[in-house]
């Protein structure tokens, strides 16, 4: 797929498939099509150091959500509780939607 062409939008449920996270569901919080990349809610969570600064004059730790690549992410489908990939569909109305490609699953994403 090319960069800056996504199948996942702000607001899907996703299944992380590889990495340190593998196996958590989360909801995506913003989409990066240049890197090909998104930030997944409760996933790929760090550490990161303040320096002190006037509106943190203690400086300390924050926890932030760091983006991962798409490739490492499924679609989660309601209906067979499990990742799917996606492909596209027209309705009747000429609309262009997007639907589960997973055997003996009619699910269409809204």
């Amino acid at each position: 797929m090319e960069k800056g062409k996504m199948k996942i939008k702000k607001g899907d449920t996703v299944i992380v498939i590889a990495g340190s996270n593998k196996g958590k569901k989360g909801e995506v919080v913003r989409a990066i099509p240049s890197q090909d990349k998104l930030v997944v809610k409760g996933v790929n969570y760090v550490k990161k150091t303040i320096k002190k600064s006037k509106e943190n004059p203690k400086g300390g730790f924050i926890e932030k959500e760091l983006p991962i690549h798409i490739s490492n992410v499924m679609l989660f489908c309601p209906k067979n509780n499990k990742g799917v990939r996606v492909g596209y569909v027209i309705d009747k109305n000429g609309d262009k939607k997007r639907k589960a490609r997973a055997k003996g699953v009619d699910y269409i994403f809204e």
